[in-house]
């Protein structure tokens, strides 16, 4: 899919007194049930770093879902090594939540030209026997229409309710429900460690205390790779950037900071 139709957004960025130095282009990548616009509260410092780019993923646009059956994870590192392509500004920054997050360091593996660092937050390399079944009763007791954020707040809580919200148009889901499951059930049936162990870059794991990785996994990821830190956000939940902001901020921030500093 070409980047002008996965809603990519250029935000800017760089401060004010030193405009033309940064880390390079920072690209969000959302995760499963998310779109580029959920990171609207973290764009205004991520701004600071770089220039910033959201996008949308294939399937997460806010139209019918296509014809199109290829949801392999490749098709998702394609799009997104095609949007580095395309912005063309050098390496990019790319800071994945869960889906993303995979995606990330899956382009990482596959082209490490376009990467310069990862941010990767709550996805682990291998789901392996987990399926989505127990997905579809929770998807039925959705409305087809969220009048307002106060109604997906009441069925998601605060944090996830705002997100999916933001992700949402007009109340309405930005996607086909069976495609994000059927997504999501590629990953109970293959494992990503090849990918990881491929990955050379300066990468944060960011791990929720109630997230939704495997006991051990990102640990783990950051023993097989020297490129990695592990972190991890005690209590909060797989949305790590919203439940615990100032925790997220500031990991991320010292990241950041600890890259090398490039002319624009």
């Amino acid at each position: 899919m070409p980047a002008a139709d996965l809603g990519l957004l250029d935000h800017g960025g760089l401060g004010v007194d030193d405009p033309d130095v940064g880390v390079g282009p920072i690209v969000l990548a959302h995760g499963l049930m998310g779109r580029g616009r959920t990171w609207r509260r973290q764009i205004p410092w991520l701004r600071r770093y770089g220039r910033v780019f959201t996008f949308d993923a294939a399937f997460h646009t806010g139209r019918d879902a296509p014809a199109d059956p290829n949801i392999s994870t490749e098709r998702f590192v394609a799009d997104l090594a095609e949007i580095l392509t395309w912005i063309d500004l050098g390496p990019a920054v790319v800071i994945g939540h869960s889906m993303g997050g995979l995606h990330g360091w899956c382009t990482a593996a596959a082209y490490p030209e376009l990467i310069s660092a990862l941010v990767i937050e709550d996805m682990a390399p291998d789901f392996r026997g987990r399926t989505t079944a127990n997905w579809t009763p929770w998807f039925d007791s959705w409305p087809e229409r969220f009048d307002d954020e106060r109604v997906a707040v009441a069925l998601f809580g605060p944090v996830a309710g705002r997100y999916f919200y933001d992700a949402f148009d007009d109340g309405r889901l930005h996607g086909d429900l069976e495609v994000w499951a059927a997504i999501a059930e590629e990953w109970g049936q293959r494992d990503f460690w090849s990918q990881w162990r491929a990955v050379g870059v300066p990468t944060l794991l960011i791990e929720a205390g109630n997230g939704v990785t495997p006991p051990g996994q990102m640990r783990k990821m950051a023993s097989v790779n020297d490129s990695a830190t592990h972190i991890a956000a005690a209590g909060a939940g797989h949305l790590v950037h919203d439940d615990a902001p100032d925790f997220y901020r500031g990991a991320v921030e010292a990241f950041l900071s600890g890259l090398p500093f490039t002319r624009g």
